[in-house]
């Protein structure tokens, strides 16, 4: 599977010029084409502050309206029951806006309203390939990428990468002590099995294959159900998974790079390591939905996300990673800290890129989380 690199991507920004990234934010020409009115993003909750929203408006002169979800799930179900109206900007993960297409849910990207420029080159050549661009038309413009591994309490379950696993949630020592999401943490249960050897088939072919999917699964779940008393809370969101460990003790878990970074910007002592199989990597963007109302000012929201200081603004805030060019060259030494912490060595060269996830595979996949929950 095609991999992206940060150290790839930052190679872009090297190559970009006209883009001065010790100023201030951009002024309001540079986004005259949207410079009054109101946008309503639709947004992952923890994603936009108030302080990304005030930068947004000082810039453009924009409103914008911001309403969060917590699931991809949600936010397709949302845009469903609305027919693709109510809102000018989403942010699906990039392999699930297949999903969005088949359902008539967003509209073409128009590439000559975006600063592409802007975008680092890797980010957006690799995001069609990853569900970006669907028969030949873009329906994203991709904003940032993270990843889901290990989040551990460093005094009850150190880890050292190299040696941490998936397979150091599963363990009897970790009983009743373990957060995960359902579904995501099969794939991570997955890939461990598949490093031991335990798999019929290669994982990937579960999403390319329905059969495959069928024969692999259900050797995931039943290995899960098995050693599910070392689940002591499943997480649906990123509260959730916040509060996995901050009120309930959790030693370790599978979640996202933010989820753990805000712990530890709380002072708790909760590290975020890739683990020896690879962190599961997403790649998200900004689509702008089929009945978008503000779409000059949606476009406006794209570009002026895509600046140096707005991607910046956004790390440092989520520890989420920004496609804009320039952003990390403006990063805090808190996120920097936290990226080189959290991807060691050759973590990067092992990312898991999430394949494109069709209906039929999302189908399926929701019918094994159930089962794994409801055991």
């Amino acid at each position: 599977m095609t991999m992206i690199k940060r150290r790839t991507l930052l190679k872009s920004a090297a190559a970009t010029a006209g883009l001065t990234l010790a100023a201030p934010f951009v002024s309001r020409r540079g986004f005259a084409q949207g410079s009054s009115g109101s946008v309503n993003i639709f947004a992952w909750a923890g994603y936009i502050n108030d302080e990304i929203l005030a930068a947004f408006e000082s810039a453009t002169g924009i409103k914008p309206n911001y309403t969060p979800y917590g699931t991809n799930d949600e936010l397709l179900n949302q845009l469903r029951a609305n027919n693709g109206t109510g809102f000018d900007i989403i942010w699906p993960s990039v392999d699930r806006v297949p999903n969005y297409v088949e359902f008539g849910l967003v509209q073409p990207i128009d590439e000559s309203k975006v600063e592409v420029s802007r975008c680092l080159a890797s980010a957006w050549e690799n995001s069609a390939k990853f569900g970006a661009v669907v028969d030949g038309k873009r329906y994203q413009v991709p904003t940032d990428w993270g990843t889901e591994a290990l989040a551990f309490d460093k005094e009850q379950a150190p880890l050292e990468y190299g040696t941490a696993s998936y397979g150091d949630i599963w363990k009897e020592e970790m009983a009743g002590k373990a957060t995960v999401r359902a579904h995501s943490s099969l794939v991570g249960l997955g890939l461990w099995l598949e490093a031991e050897g335990k798999l019929p088939r290669p994982l990937l072919d579960a999403f390319s294959d329905p059969d495959a999917q069928v024969e692999i699964f259900d050797v995931i779940l039943a290995e899960a159900i098995a050693r599910k008393g070392n689940i002591m809370q499943f997480w649906n969101n990123e509260n959730e998974a916040q509060g996995a460990f901050r009120v309930n003790g959790a030693a370790i878990g599978q979640t996202w790079d933010s989820s753990a970074a805000a712990l530890a910007k709380e002072g708790l002592s909760v590290g975020f390591i890739a683990p020896k199989e690879g962190a599961l990597a997403w790649m998200e963007g900004v689509s702008i939905p089929a009945g978008a109302e503000n779409v000059e000012q949606a476009y406006a929201f794209i570009n002026w996300f895509l600046t140096p200081e707005a991607g910046a603004l956004y790390t440092n805030a989520t520890s989420i990673n920004s496609t804009a060019v320039g952003a990390a060259d403006l990063l805090s030494d808190d996120a920097k800290a936290f990226f080189a912490a959290a991807y060691p060595d050759d973590a990067l060269d092992k990312l898991w890129w999430w394949p494109i996830q069709e209906s039929w595979y999302v189908t399926k996949r929701n019918e094994y989380q159930d089962r794994f929950l409801s055991a």
